[in-house]
Protein backbone atom coordinates (compact mmCIF):
# COMPACT_ATOMS: atom_id res chain seq x y z
CA UNK A 1 0.00 0.00 0.00
CA UNK A 2 1.30 3.41 -0.69
CA UNK A 3 1.97 6.50 1.87
CA UNK A 4 -1.40 8.31 2.17
CA UNK A 5 -0.87 11.88 1.18
CA UNK A 6 -0.95 13.88 3.80
CA UNK A 7 -2.06 17.74 4.46
CA UNK A 8 -1.33 19.82 7.26
CA UNK A 9 -2.44 23.65 7.77
CA UNK A 10 -0.49 25.48 10.48
CA UNK A 11 -2.20 28.26 11.74
CA UNK A 12 0.30 29.90 13.80
CA UNK A 13 0.04 32.67 16.52
CA UNK A 14 -3.38 34.02 14.34
CA UNK A 15 -6.98 34.10 14.74
CA UNK A 16 -9.92 35.57 16.33
CA UNK A 17 -13.04 33.44 17.60
CA UNK A 18 -14.71 35.07 14.69
CA UNK A 19 -12.47 34.09 11.94
CA UNK A 20 -11.85 30.68 13.35
CA UNK A 21 -15.65 30.32 13.21
CA UNK A 22 -15.43 31.35 9.55
CA UNK A 23 -12.47 28.93 8.81
CA UNK A 24 -14.25 25.81 9.91
CA UNK A 25 -17.31 26.90 8.95
CA UNK A 26 -15.43 26.98 5.15
CA UNK A 27 -13.80 23.76 5.80
CA UNK A 28 -16.94 21.83 7.12
CA UNK A 29 -18.94 23.16 3.24
CA UNK A 30 -15.53 22.07 1.53
CA UNK A 31 -15.52 18.76 -0.81
CA UNK A 32 -12.81 16.52 0.51
CA UNK A 33 -11.68 13.41 -1.39
CA UNK A 34 -11.86 10.22 1.13
CA UNK A 35 -10.01 9.69 4.32
CA UNK A 36 -8.73 6.58 2.08
CA UNK A 37 -6.86 8.82 0.29
CA UNK A 38 -5.76 12.01 2.00
CA UNK A 39 -4.69 12.87 5.58
CA UNK A 40 -6.02 16.41 6.58
CA UNK A 41 -5.06 17.90 9.52
CA UNK A 42 -5.40 22.06 11.18
CA UNK A 43 -3.60 22.80 13.44
CA UNK A 44 -5.09 25.43 15.37
CA UNK A 45 -3.57 28.09 18.24
CA UNK A 46 -3.99 26.56 21.85
CA UNK A 47 -6.84 28.51 22.86
CA UNK A 48 -9.00 27.64 19.80
CA UNK A 49 -8.31 24.10 19.85
CA UNK A 50 -11.83 23.07 21.74
CA UNK A 51 -13.70 25.47 19.40
CA UNK A 52 -12.51 23.69 16.08
CA UNK A 53 -12.16 19.92 17.43
CA UNK A 54 -15.73 20.16 18.70
CA UNK A 55 -17.11 22.42 15.54
CA UNK A 56 -15.17 20.97 12.22
CA UNK A 57 -16.09 17.96 10.42
CA UNK A 58 -14.75 14.38 11.89
CA UNK A 59 -13.17 13.87 8.54
CA UNK A 60 -10.31 16.67 9.28
CA UNK A 61 -8.24 16.09 12.34
CA UNK A 62 -6.67 18.83 14.72
CA UNK A 63 -2.86 19.65 15.82
CA UNK A 64 -1.66 21.51 18.70
CA UNK A 65 1.24 23.93 17.90
CA UNK A 66 3.77 21.94 20.77
CA UNK A 67 3.59 20.16 24.43
CA UNK A 68 5.90 20.18 26.97
CA UNK A 69 8.65 17.83 27.23
CA UNK A 70 7.40 15.91 30.20
CA UNK A 71 4.19 15.11 32.57
CA UNK A 72 2.83 18.30 33.58
CA UNK A 73 3.41 20.29 36.88
CA UNK A 74 5.22 23.37 37.98
CA UNK A 75 5.83 24.90 34.32
CA UNK A 76 3.83 28.20 33.75
CA UNK A 77 2.39 28.43 30.11
CA UNK A 78 3.55 24.89 29.07
CA UNK A 79 0.80 22.21 28.16
CA UNK A 80 0.82 18.81 28.89
CA UNK A 81 0.84 16.19 26.16
CA UNK A 82 -1.84 14.05 28.59
CA UNK A 83 -3.41 17.40 28.48
CA UNK A 84 -4.02 16.98 24.66
CA UNK A 85 -5.35 13.52 25.14
CA UNK A 86 -7.46 14.31 27.81
CA UNK A 87 -9.10 16.37 24.83
CA UNK A 88 -8.98 13.81 22.14
CA UNK A 89 -6.41 16.46 20.34
CA UNK A 90 -4.58 13.40 18.22
CA UNK A 91 -1.82 15.27 16.42
CA UNK A 92 0.98 17.91 17.71
CA UNK A 93 3.23 19.36 15.68
CA UNK A 94 6.95 19.60 18.06
CA UNK A 95 10.52 20.52 16.50
CA UNK A 96 8.97 23.79 14.22
CA UNK A 97 12.00 26.16 13.12
CA UNK A 98 10.37 28.82 14.97
CA UNK A 99 10.59 27.37 18.23
CA UNK A 100 13.85 25.69 17.34
CA UNK A 101 15.41 29.59 16.71
CA UNK A 102 13.18 31.70 18.93
CA UNK A 103 13.18 29.57 22.04
CA UNK A 104 16.28 27.73 21.58
CA UNK A 105 15.18 24.39 21.47
CA UNK A 106 17.76 21.85 20.29
CA UNK A 107 17.83 18.90 18.62
CA UNK A 108 17.85 16.40 21.42
CA UNK A 109 15.46 18.33 23.55
CA UNK A 110 13.20 18.41 20.46
CA UNK A 111 13.72 14.14 20.21
CA UNK A 112 12.69 14.03 23.97
CA UNK A 113 9.42 16.40 23.75
CA UNK A 114 8.89 13.38 20.17
CA UNK A 115 9.46 10.86 22.66
CA UNK A 116 7.35 12.05 25.29
CA UNK A 117 4.24 12.68 22.75
CA UNK A 118 4.57 9.61 21.53
CA UNK A 119 4.35 7.49 24.59
CA UNK A 120 0.65 9.41 25.48
CA UNK A 121 -0.89 8.57 22.60
CA UNK A 122 -0.33 11.61 20.67
CA UNK A 123 0.30 11.36 16.78
CA UNK A 124 3.47 13.76 16.04
CA UNK A 125 4.47 16.16 13.10
CA UNK A 126 8.19 16.25 13.70
CA UNK A 127 9.92 19.22 11.70
CA UNK A 128 13.71 19.31 10.19
CA UNK A 129 15.12 21.88 8.00
CA UNK A 130 18.41 23.86 7.25
CA UNK A 131 18.78 27.27 7.08
CA UNK A 132 20.13 29.41 4.30
CA UNK A 133 23.32 29.69 5.73
CA UNK A 134 23.57 25.82 5.69
CA UNK A 135 22.24 25.78 2.61
CA UNK A 136 24.59 27.38 0.96
CA UNK A 137 27.67 25.76 2.93
CA UNK A 138 26.64 22.31 1.30
CA UNK A 139 25.10 21.00 4.64
CA UNK A 140 21.38 20.77 4.32
CA UNK A 141 21.78 17.00 4.30
CA UNK A 142 24.22 16.86 6.91
CA UNK A 143 21.74 18.99 9.36
CA UNK A 144 18.57 17.26 8.56
CA UNK A 145 20.03 13.81 9.31
CA UNK A 146 21.17 15.32 12.46
CA UNK A 147 17.63 16.55 13.59
CA UNK A 148 16.09 13.32 12.50
CA UNK A 149 18.68 11.30 14.55
CA UNK A 150 18.27 12.91 17.21
CA UNK A 151 14.51 11.93 17.09
CA UNK A 152 15.16 8.24 15.59
CA UNK A 153 17.28 7.88 19.04
CA UNK A 154 14.91 8.57 21.57
CA UNK A 155 11.73 6.63 19.69
CA UNK A 156 11.31 2.82 19.08
CA UNK A 157 8.45 3.11 16.05
CA UNK A 158 7.64 5.70 13.18
CA UNK A 159 4.23 4.19 12.88
CA UNK A 160 2.86 7.45 14.36
CA UNK A 161 5.75 10.36 12.74
CA UNK A 162 5.15 12.53 9.77
CA UNK A 163 8.47 13.97 9.08
CA UNK A 164 8.00 17.53 8.17
CA UNK A 165 10.50 19.28 5.74
CA UNK A 166 10.50 22.71 6.19
CA UNK A 167 13.76 24.62 4.93
CA UNK A 168 14.13 27.80 7.32
CA UNK A 169 15.10 29.75 4.33
CA UNK A 170 11.40 29.01 2.92
CA UNK A 171 9.15 29.41 5.59
CA UNK A 172 7.39 32.72 5.23
CA UNK A 173 9.70 34.31 2.55
CA UNK A 174 7.47 33.93 -0.36
CA UNK A 175 10.88 31.94 -1.58
CA UNK A 176 10.34 27.99 -2.05
CA UNK A 177 12.13 24.91 -2.48
CA UNK A 178 12.10 23.54 -6.50
CA UNK A 179 10.69 20.54 -6.33
CA UNK A 180 14.05 19.32 -7.59
CA UNK A 181 15.61 20.51 -4.68
CA UNK A 182 12.83 19.18 -2.18
CA UNK A 183 12.86 15.77 -4.19
CA UNK A 184 16.78 15.61 -3.51
CA UNK A 185 16.36 15.95 0.26
CA UNK A 186 12.94 13.61 0.70
CA UNK A 187 15.03 10.92 -1.06
CA UNK A 188 18.23 11.56 1.10
CA UNK A 189 15.74 11.56 4.22
CA UNK A 190 14.22 8.36 3.20
CA UNK A 191 17.96 6.90 2.22
CA UNK A 192 18.89 7.54 5.41
CA UNK A 193 16.31 6.19 7.39
CA UNK A 194 17.18 2.78 4.97
CA UNK A 195 20.50 3.17 6.02
CA UNK A 196 19.96 3.76 9.78
CA UNK A 197 16.45 2.15 10.77
CA UNK A 198 15.10 -0.25 8.36
CA UNK A 199 13.61 -0.59 4.90
CA UNK A 200 10.31 -0.82 6.02
CA UNK A 201 10.55 2.72 7.84
CA UNK A 202 12.00 4.23 4.57
CA UNK A 203 9.60 3.11 2.72
CA UNK A 204 6.32 3.90 4.89
CA UNK A 205 7.13 6.77 6.92
CA UNK A 206 5.59 9.72 5.32
CA UNK A 207 7.88 12.73 4.59
CA UNK A 208 5.99 15.93 3.61
CA UNK A 209 7.13 19.45 2.55
CA UNK A 210 6.60 22.95 4.24
CA UNK A 211 7.91 26.44 3.05
CA UNK A 212 6.43 29.36 1.19
CA UNK A 213 3.70 26.53 -0.47
CA UNK A 214 1.02 27.98 -2.73
CA UNK A 215 -1.46 27.07 -5.34
CA UNK A 216 0.85 27.91 -8.08
CA UNK A 217 3.80 25.32 -6.76
CA UNK A 218 1.95 22.83 -4.62
CA UNK A 219 1.15 20.78 -7.82
CA UNK A 220 4.59 20.28 -9.12
CA UNK A 221 5.57 19.35 -5.96
CA UNK A 222 2.94 17.13 -5.13
CA UNK A 223 4.21 14.77 -8.29
CA UNK A 224 7.50 14.54 -6.69
CA UNK A 225 7.98 10.89 -5.77
CA UNK A 226 9.64 11.34 -2.35
CA UNK A 227 6.94 13.96 -1.34
CA UNK A 228 3.97 12.82 0.39
CA UNK A 229 2.51 16.09 1.00
CA UNK A 230 2.50 19.51 3.10
CA UNK A 231 2.82 21.77 6.22
CA UNK A 232 1.48 24.61 4.73
CA UNK A 233 1.01 27.81 7.33
CA UNK A 234 0.95 31.86 7.45
CA UNK A 235 -0.48 34.90 8.33
CA UNK A 236 -4.01 35.54 5.90
CA UNK A 237 -6.91 33.51 4.72
CA UNK A 238 -6.22 32.19 1.43
CA UNK A 239 -6.93 28.56 -0.58
CA UNK A 240 -4.77 26.09 -1.89
CA UNK A 241 -5.40 23.48 -4.71
CA UNK A 242 -3.81 20.68 -4.48
CA UNK A 243 -3.65 17.88 -7.79
CA UNK A 244 -2.32 14.65 -7.84
CA UNK A 245 -2.43 12.18 -10.33
CA UNK A 246 -6.11 11.47 -9.07
CA UNK A 247 -7.18 14.19 -6.24
CA UNK A 248 -8.26 17.29 -6.17
CA UNK A 249 -8.18 18.93 -3.07
CA UNK A 250 -9.32 22.14 -1.60
CA UNK A 251 -8.42 23.10 1.85
CA UNK A 252 -8.55 26.68 3.21
CA UNK A 253 -5.39 27.77 5.28
CA UNK A 254 -4.06 30.54 7.06
CA UNK A 255 -0.64 31.94 4.43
Amino acid sequence: MGRKFFVGGNWKCNGTTENVKKIVSTLNAGELPSTDIVEVVVSPPFVFLTTVKSELRPEIQVAAQNCWVKKGGAFTGEVSAEMLANLGVPWVILGHSERRALLNESNEFVGDKVAYALSQGLKVIACVGETLEQREAGTTMKVVAEQTKAIADKISSWDNVVLAYEPVWAIGTGKVASPAQAQEVHAGLRKWFEENISAEVAATTRIIYGGSVSGSNCKELAGQTDVDGFLVGGASLKVIVVQTINILLVIYFFY
